[in-house]
């Protein structure tokens, strides 16, 4: 299924990171068009069907967060 999404992008110093707007993910490139691609790339794998080897293992963990 082909879908649209809108990017954020911006320079840091060599390079140009490419942030999602719609879903929590990022990517980076030497130039606009690069990150712009590597965040094409990064949400099709994302989106990708799994296909584990191995079965998981489900584990609990405890973090300490700080919210206000």
């Amino acid at each position: 299924m082909l879908r649209k999404f809108t990017a954020s992008v911006w320079q840091e110093d060599v390079w140009y990171v490419a942030h999602c707007n719609e879903i929590e993910i990022a990517s980076q490139g030497l130039t606009k068009i690069e990150a712009l691609e590597n965040l094409k790339e990064a949400i099709e794998l994302h989106y990708e069907e799994p296909t584990a080897t191995v079965l998981p293992e489900i584990l609990s963990f405890e973090a300490n967060i700080y919210a206000y």
